[in-house]
């Protein structure tokens, strides 16, 4: 569901952009609001969340999709934990939709969906792992899971296929959050090159936290 926000990006106190291929990681405490901006449009940013307090309480697609009864993310929709927990809620989006079983590219499924000379090229996988890494607290590789792709267009066919198709987002449209426990969010920018959703430009987008 389309909702604009009445949030206004010059009172907020975090403003970053996050450039393609980047990885961007941050806590945002409860009640505050987070917004991804897709800043020149169909440009995907797989997220991932934890619980600030308990990683091993994080996003889960499942829960969240089982919660909701819908596989795609928009306005209301409860971001849900591994525990049951409603972590954020996606409170206004100028997109409409945004995948959440399409997961991450990663150098090995680039081989089995392009080609094996693109197996040294830069993933989102690699992404989240600099970021897990480097955040340290006892987080790694195995605190990567299934992810959020916000501004993605992953319908599912009738026959549950998985189909990657041309973004519906558009240069300036956002996606906004509330956070309803301190959590930590992990992005990858994605740096996909093969994939022509974003007529193979990787581009930036710019992330805003309000109190």
């Amino acid at each position: 569901m389309l909702i604009e926000s009445d949030k206004d990006p010059d009172s907020a106190i975090y403003d970053h952009t996050v450039l393609a291929g980047d990885h961007w990681m941050q806590e945002i405490r409860a009640g505050q609001t987070f917004r991804i901006v897709d800043l020149e449009g169909n440009q995907a940013a797989d997220t991932l969340f934890y619980d600030a307090h308990d990683t091993d309480n994080r996003y889960s697609a499942c829960d969240t999709i089982r919660a909701q009864r819908n596989l795609y993310l928009t306005t209301g929709t409860a971001l849900m934990s591994t525990a049951g927990d409603v972590l954020l809620t996606i409170v206004a989006d100028t997109c409409g939709r945004h995948d959440t079983v399409g997961g991450a590219c990663s150098r090995e499924s680039n081989t089995m969906r392009y080609a094996l000379e693109k197996e040294s090229m830069h993933a989102c996988r690699d992404s989240f792992i600099n970021g897990v890494t480097g955040w340290g607290h006892g987080m790694g590789k195995e605190d990567i899971t299934c992810n959020i792709n916000f501004f993605m267009n992953v319908p599912v066919t009738p026959e549950g296929k998985l189909t990657f198709e041309d973004g519906l987002s558009a240069p300036g449209r956002y996606v906004e959050m509330r956070a309803e426990r301190d959590v930590i969010a992990l992005m990858s920018n994605c740096p996909q090159l093969n994939n022509p959703c974003n007529a193979y430009n990787p581009t930036p987008v710019r992330v805003l936290i309000w109190d």
